[in-house]
């Protein structure tokens, strides 16, 4: 009576095999939900900081300059140049703010998104709010689509002209498109987009710390997962800053360790993909995959039981 007591508990609590191969038929895009805008309040700061220093720094030179010339002509210029910047920075401002509110706009429809059907409102729901070139609103489809059609979300980023948005912006973008190349296997693609990347002009780290991954995933990928590593180490994955990044960054480090040949760490961390989701492993028991990785992921997902033995050899087909 005890031991089928037992056996009835675990049953209530335990997907069943059906729900397991479901669960590794629908993938997982590690990342996807990443690159979400900081927060408003975050974003504000930093660019009234960047603004209002250089400003004031304008005025005192000015003033100063009005204050110890005898010329007219030199006191009015003295004035009047900090005057249209001030004019100029705050028109910055103004712009900023309205792009703020977008993006805040936007990630209150992202907010709700759990099934398919919730993910075809949002889409309606942008395509009616915002215009076709909001490059805010571009990001969200494509972070949409992604879910069920990479090829379309991709065809969606590479809407933006990477020309006429701001750099960080461009990298952005540089950033979501190389990371649906690689899930195709496009590394040639992944790395032209990412060697295009600076990093060092990301302030906010949950931006830098998820190209970071993206770029040391295509850097591993490509040849260099000693560099790859090397960029990794400056972001730690259980910083509670990065808990929505840990899916890729873990990724990226598999990837790094899978060509670097560490079997001991790249267990470990295939052990706290598993842990988050253990469709995050199921990717990697695709084609073109590095063998060690595929290998010890597949070890991993028999030995926990978390997917059906023939499901995954299934997969590797």
């Amino acid at each position: 009576m005890a031991r089928q007591s037992r056996k009835t508990k675990r049953a209530a609590v335990s997907p069943s095999g059906k729900e397991k191969r479901k669960a590794l038929k629908d993938p997982l895009v590690a990342g996807a939900a990443a690159g979400q805008q900081p927060e408003l309040r975050t974003q504000l700061k930093s660019m009234l900081v960047r603004i209002g220093l250089p400003v004031a720094a304008v005025w005192v030179i000015g003033l100063l300059i009005a204050g110890f010339s005898l010329s007219s002509t030199v006191q009015w210029v003295g004035i009047g140049v900090p005057a249209v910047v001030t004019l100029l920075a705050g028109l910055l401002v103004a712009w900023a703010l309205r792009q703020a509110s977008k993006a805040k706009g936007v990630a209150g429809i992202l907010s709700n998104v759990q099934t398919a059907e919730d993910r075809q409102a949002a889409l309606e729901k942008l395509e009616g709010t915002y215009k076709k070139s909001d490059v805010a609103a571009v990001f969200a489809r494509a972070q949409l689509q992604m879910q069920e059609d990479p090829d379309k979300a991709l065809a969606t980023l590479e809407q933006i002209d990477l020309r006429k948005v701001m750099a960080p912006v461009a990298d952005e973008v540089r950033g979501q498109r190389a990371m649906i190349h690689l899930l195709k296997g496009q590394l040639g693609l992944a790395r032209q987009l990412v060697d295009s990347i600076e990093l060092k002009r990301h302030q906010e780290p949950r931006s830098r710390a998820m190209l970071a991954a993206i770029v040391a995933e295509t850097w591993a990928r490509s040849g260099q997962a000693k560099k790859g590593l090397e960029l990794l180490a400056l972001y730690d994955p259980e910083d509670d800053d990065f808990v929505q990044l840990r899916p890729q960054l873990y990724r990226a480090y598999a990837c790094a360790y899978a060509h670097t040949s560490a079997t001991g760490p790249l267990r470990r961390v295939l052990k706290r993909l598993l842990e988050q989701d253990p469709r995050l492993l199921g990717g990697f028991l695709m084609k073109r995959t590095h063998p060690l990785l595929q290998r010890e992921a597949k070890k991993l997902l028999e030995r926990s039981g978390a997917v059906p033995r023939k499901m995954i050899v299934q997969r590797r087909q």
